[in-house]
C-alpha cells in the first residue's frame, strides 16, 4: 500500500514540497506519495491526529502552524528548544522535529558562507526565525532579530541568550536601517515577498551595502523582490530553494531512514519555478 506524506499550512498553495518529495520517492523507488493540505490554526490538532490515525508516513508543518504543532507532538530536544516543529513522524508516537536550522546552515555552506563570528540580522521571529536563530547562535554568530512586534523580537533574543547560545538583541523594524549597514548577513525568515505578494520587501537596495549576504527563505518566487534589491546593491543574493531542499532532506531521512537524493530534489524545485 502506498504510504501518504504531506505538508500542512495556511496558505499552502505555494508549496513545492510535493514536487520535491515525490521526485525523491520516484528516484529511490519508494512507494509513497506527498500532498499539500491547507489547515487552519484552529484545526492543527485535529489534522495531525487524523494523519496519525490514517497511518500517514509523516508530515511537514509550515507557516503559521509550526508553533501550534508543539501542542500535539512530543518534541525532540532541538524542536523543544526552538519552540517550533516543522517535521512530524508517526512511526510510534507523534514525534516532532525541527530541521529548519540545519537546512539554513547547509544552504549557506553551499555558497561557502560560514556564520561564525559574523553579524547576522534576522527578519522575523516565527518558527523559521527561531530555528535559524538558535542554529546560527550555536555556530558562533552575533544576532540582531528584527520584528514588526518588538516584544517578540526581544523575547526570542532573550531566549537565545538564556540558552547560552551566544549574543543576541531584539529590535523593531523601524530600527533596521543603521543595523543593516553593520550586518554581514541578512536573513528574511518572514513570508514577505511570497506569492502572490511579490512586490513586497522589508529592505531595499539603498539600505544595503556591497558584499552583504542576503538570504531569503522564501523560495516562491525563486527571485523575490528582496533578492532583486540585493543584486542592485551589489550584495550576494541567495534564494530559499537550498534551505527548502536541505530541511526537506532531513525530514525525508527521519521518515524513511534513507539519505535523500538532494540534487534530484533541488532540480525538481528549480524546474517547477522556472519551467
Amino acid at each position: 500500500m502506498k504510504k501518504i506524506y504531506g505538508v500542512i499550512g495556511d496558505p499552502i498553495e505555494h508549496s513545492l514540497s510535493p514536487i520535491m518529495h515525490n521526485a525523491a520517492f520516484r528516484k529511490l523507488g519508494i512507494n509513497g506519495v506527498y500532498h499539500a493540505f491547507r489547515v487552519s490554526s484552529e484545526n492543527v490538532a485535529s489534522a495531525i491526529l487524523g494523519a496519525k490515525a490514517l497511518d500517514f508516513g509523516g508530515l511537514n508543518v509550515t507557516i503559521p502552524l509550526k508553533e501550534r504543532a508543539l501542542d500535539v507532538a512530543d518534541a525532540d530536544p532541538i524542536a523543544k528548544k526552538i519552540g517550533a516543529v516543522n517535521t512530524l513522524d508517526f512511526k510510534d508516537e507523534i514525534i516532532g522535529y525541527n530541521t529548519d536550522g540545519i537546512g539554513a546552515k547547509r544552504a549557506l555552506e553551499k555558497h561557502n558562507i560560514d556564520v561564525a563570528d559574523k553579524s547576522v540580522l534576522i527578519l522575523g521571529s516565527g518558527g523559521a526565525a527561531r530555528a535559524i536563530a538558535f542554529q546560527f547562535a550555536q555556530d558562533g554568530a552575533t544576532l540582531v532579530i528584527a520584528n514588526r512586534t518588538l516584544f517578540r523580537a526581544v523575547g526570542l533574543a532573550r531566549e537565545v541568550r538564556a540558552m547560552g547560545e551566544g549574543d543576541a538583541i531584539g529590535i523593531g523594524l523601524e530600527d533596521l536601517p543603521p543595523l543593516i549597514k553593520k550586518a554581514d548577513i541578512l536573513v528574511n525568515s518572514t513570508s514577505v515577498g511570497m506569492l502572490p505578494y511579490t512586490d513586497k520587501t522589508l529592505v531595499t537596495s539603498d539600505q544595503m551595502h556591497p558584499g552583504l549576504v542576503v538570504f531569503d527563505v522564501v523560495y516562491n518566487p525563486l527571485e523575490t523582490r528582496l533578492l532583486r534589491e540585493a543584486k542592485k546593491a551589489g550584495a550576494i543574493a541567495i534564494d530559499g530553494v537550498d534551505m527548502l531542499v536541505h530541511q526537506g532532506a532531513e525530514s525525508f531521512k527521519i521518515w524513511t531512514s534513507q539519505n535523500a537524493p538532494i540534487d534530484v530534489m533541488g532540480d525538481a524545485v528549480r524546474c517547477a519555478l522556472r519551467c
